[in-house]
C-alpha cells in the first residue's frame, strides 16, 4: 500500500474524496443545488460552493440528496475556512460535530459508483 505525502500543515486525518451531489440548506425552502453545491468530503467533513456568505465558527445544516432514492443525507458541522472564488461564491469547510463512518460510506460509495 502506497501513500502519498502530505504537506506539513495539512492536518487532514481522513482523506478527502470528490462528491459532487444537489444540496441545499437545511430548513430552506431553497432547491436543491441552487445556492449550495457539494464538492468533495472526508469523515471529517465536507467542502461545499456558495452563494451565501458564511464566516467561520457558523454552525450549519445540509441536506444532501444522493441517487440511491433513500432520505437526502444531513450534515452538521461548524465552518473552519471560507475562500472567496469570485464575486458572487464562495468556497466553506465544514467540519462534522461528529464522525458517522456508516453514513459516510452511503456517500463514499455512491460517489465512487459503488453498489450499496
Amino acid at each position: 500500500m502506497t501513500t502519498a505525502l502530505q504537506p506539513q500543515n495539512e492536518r487532514r486525518i481522513f482523506e478527502r474524496f470528490s462528491a459532487r451531489f444537489p444540496v441545499k440548506f437545511k430548513d430552506t425552502r431553497d432547491d436543491y443545488g441552487t445556492d449550495v453545491f457539494l464538492r468533495d468530503a472526508s469523515a471529517q467533513g465536507v467542502r461545499i460552493m456558495t452563494k451565501e456568505r458564511y464566516f467561520l465558527g457558523d454552525q450549519l445544516s445540509l441536506e444532501v440528496q444522493l441517487p440511491d432514492g433513500g432520505e437526502p443525507m444531513v450534515l452538521n458541522g461548524e465552518i473552519v475556512w471560507v475562500k472567496l472564488v469570485n464575486l458572487s461564491m464562495w468556497e466553506i469547510g465544514v467540519q462534522f460535530f461528529e464522525v458517522n463512518f456508516l453514513r459516510m460510506q452511503r456517500l463514499f460509495k455512491l460517489a465512487e459508483g459503488l453498489p450499496l
